[in-house]
């Protein structure tokens, strides 16, 4: 059974820092497309970033260039998400997610998803 475990968020204030961690099993999900969404209070889940089986492609939201950084330890089936300069706009549930089939790039549709792990910035 393909299991995603996120850890590392919590409160922070703003301009501070954060590094999020996903946890993979159940599957090499080294050969898969893995990445970052969000979803605060009241609005959609949205996309934060992606990566690439390999890391050579890696794709950002606008509001996360700059700023965050993804990366993956397929040796350890591991992904991240180092966050800095946060925003309290940054506040919400950070989802990990490992598309299913894909390589480049997550279709949510088509994906594993963690269950969240909560991330609060203080203004």
């Amino acid at each position: 059974q393909a299991q995603l475990v996120e850890s590392g968020g919590g409160l922070v204030q703003a301009g501070g820092s954060l590094r999020l961690s996903c946890a993979a099993s159940g599957r090499t999900f080294g050969d898969y497309a893995m990445g970052w969404f969000r979803q605060a209070p009241g609005k959609k889940r949205e996309f934060v970033a992606t990566i690439s089986w390999d890391s050579t492609r890696i794709n950002y939201a606008d509001s996360a260039k700059g700023r965050f950084t993804i990366s993956r330890d397929n040796a350890r089936n591991a992904l991240y998400l180092q966050m800095n300069s946060l925003k309290p706009e940054d506040t919400a549930v950070y989802y990990c997610a490992a598309d299913k089939t894909g390589r480049v790039v997550v279709t949510p549709l088509s994906a594993f998803w963690g269950q969240g792990t909560q991330v609060t910035v203080s203004s």
